[in-house]
């Protein structure tokens, strides 16, 4: 025995608040915003540590990266291009401080300008590397040493 057409009745429209699952290649919401932070994680451990040359400023990707890379492939990426270029900055700064303490201080008419040069592109490059990742967008930060694969 078959049933009429006009007695099934269709299934239920998903609810509005469930967000349409994401295309082929596409990271979700949730990589998204994640990777984001990663980014910006080193801006607010230089705003913690008063510069972009410390400790501070790799600490927050590297609490990202090895706590969501095994679950989140985007965020895995964009952690550790954050860390290896945040890596990059400490050491950039390690050796102006070495330049300018070798040469008994003479050197920071030479390191501070350069110093704040690499600070202020880090910044444009960091905040650049946080709108592209909030977009879905593996960023690669021009001149990191790729230490962390």
């Amino acid at each position: 025995m078959s049933v009429p057409p006009e007695s099934v009745t269709p299934p239920p429209p998903p609810p509005d608040d469930v967000p349409p699952p994401p295309a082929d290649g596409m990271p979700s919401h949730e990589e998204r915003q994640w990777a984001l932070f990663a980014h910006l994680s080193a801006l607010l451990g230089c705003l913690v540590t008063g510069h972009f040359f410390g400790v501070g400023c790799f600490l927050g990707p590297l609490i990202i990266w090895l706590v969501k890379k095994d679950s989140m492939p985007f965020v895995d990426d964009q952690a550790k291009e954050a860390l290896n270029f945040n890596i990059t900055l400490a050491i950039i700064g390690l050796v102006l401080v070495v330049v300018t303490v070798l040469t008994l201080g003479i050197g920071i008419f030479v390191t501070a300008p350069i110093g704040i040069i690499v600070g202020i592109a880090a910044l444009v490059f960091i905040i650049i590397a946080a709108i592209k990742a909030n977009e879905g967008e593996r960023y690669r930060y021009p001149f990191a040493l790729r230490l962390i694969k």
